[in-house]
């Protein structure tokens, strides 16, 4: 395995928090009763953070139409895609680790409310100022989906979490792929604005729902930390956590690459040779439909043990994977099979991380998400800048270069943590040997 859950640090004023993961009885939910999750309400959150991540993704099959529409550059509406990353990135630092301090089931649906609010900001937008505001409004109360998956993981057992966030993240991903396909299929309808409008009256059912169905959580652990110290944590846990940094690499390595691919695709497909309209091109988000089975059955492999080998292989097809992907500038079929190898690589190895960094404080993990979710967007933002540039200045050859380097990140880091554990092993061996 390439890393073990490291035992859980905690502050002599949390006595809940003191023992290691692994010594909780491992039918117990996080406060040592046993889990109660259902799964119907499994059911539920994953359905609610596939609709608030979908959010962040309905603009790329529409980027052509936009830039059309409100008269802008394709470097211009690309940036679309860009700003409501960003949005989401600092949400992921200031708003969810709130969700450690609050009951969530009252966060989550003042989010989903929010995020309406902003979907109609960006259906009525007249100028790119407008756009980008909504965007970036988004992207911030899109971190809803985020405090969904920490609250799963909360309401679930020890033996069942990977199972449990597997089939939220599931959820989450086919949200994000469905967002295309749906977005693009009502903007041959309609227009571009369609997606937003019909998103906004979706949310707003969706928070009605949360409200009344959100269950209570188990009681959290003493000396809950205030405000500002629960966001200075965040970047503590990023110190003293050698797992979650590891993951939190891997994460932004794979969300670098994903942003490489979908940020200029729309622009890819809509010339030559392709020529593809709107409805067409959201169709492509279908492909990523092998990630979404990647998703349980990653979470099921962490629980089993099989992390480290689900990590390795997933890194090396980040990158094999833009090979076809380079040949998809002319050929369809390469096009394919590289969205289909990157996207099963990208959520499988996003699920495993998830699944190791919620073993390690069962106290702070809203707070362990908002590590790993910013280190991942942080990813996933310079991915589009980069692919955004690559495009304009290179075209698809330049874009493909510049998923590849991702993908190497990845296998970097994959090779060198090998290296660090074997190194370790034959230390520990010989120490215990004298």
């Amino acid at each position: 395995m390439i890393d073990e859950p490291t035992p859980a640090r905690t502050a002599a004023t949390s006595p809940a928090a003191t023992a290691a993961p692994a010594a909780r009885p491992p039918t117990n939910g996080p406060d040592g009763r046993a889990a109660t999750i259902s799964r119907g309400l499994v059911g539920l959150l994953a359905v609610s953070t596939g609709l608030s991540a979908a959010a962040m993704y309905y603009a790329q099959p529409l980027l052509d139409d936009i830039h059309t529409s409100l008269r802008i550059s394709t470097g211009t509406a690309g940036l679309l895609v860009t700003v409501t990353q960003a949005g989401y990135l600092v949400a992921l630092c200031l708003l969810v680790p709130v969700g450690d301090l609050v009951a969530r089931r009252r966060l989550i649906p003042l989010l989903v409310a929010g995020q309406a609010a902003a979907l109609v900001v960006l259906a009525t937008a007249t100028s790119s100022a407008q756009l980008f505001a909504g965007g970036v409004a988004v992207g911030v109360l899109s971190v809803a989906a985020q405090v969904g998956v920490a609250f799963a993981a909360s309401l679930a057992g020890a033996a069942e979490r990977g199972k449990v966030v597997g089939t939220v993240m599931s959820g989450l991903l086919l949200g994000i792929l469905l967002a295309r396909t749906v977005a693009g299929w009502l903007a041959d309808l309609g227009g571009w604005r369609t997606p937003y409008w019909a998103a906004a009256a979706v949310q707003v059912a969706l928070c009605v729902v949360l409200a009344v169905r959100l269950p209570r959580e188990p009681p959290r652990p003493a000396g809950t930390p205030r405000y500002g110290e629960a966001v200075i944590s965040v970047a503590r846990l990023l110190r003293e956590e050698p797992v979650l940094r590891r993951r939190a690499l891997y994460g932004a390595a794979a969300f670098g690459g994903f942003s490489a691919l979908w940020t200029p695709l729309s622009f890819l497909l809509s010339e030559a040779p392709y020529r593809y309209s709107a409805g067409v091109i959201g169709l492509f988000g279908l492909l990523g439909l092998m990630g979404v089975l990647a998703a349980s059955g990653a979470g099921r492999a962490a629980d089993r043990g099989r992390a480290g080998r689900v990590t390795v292989g997933s890194a090396v097809l980040l990158l094999v994977s833009w090979v076809p992907l380079g040949l998809g500038g002319h050929h369809l079929a390469g096009l394919v099979v590289g969205i289909l190898a990157l996207d099963l690589a990208v959520q499988a190895l996003h699920i495993t991380n998830q699944s190791e960094i919620y073993r390690l404080r069962p106290e702070a993990r809203s707070r362990l998400t908002a590590a790993y979710m910013a280190t991942y967007f942080a990813g996933g933002l310079l991915g589009s800048l980069a692919a955004d540039t690559a495009y304009s200045q290179g075209g698809w050859t330049a874009v493909s270069l510049t998923g590849a380097a991702f993908g190497l990140v990845a296998v970097a880091v994959a090779a060198t943590d090998r290296r660090l554990r074997r190194a370790g092993s034959g230390h520990h061996s010989s120490s215990s040997g004298a």
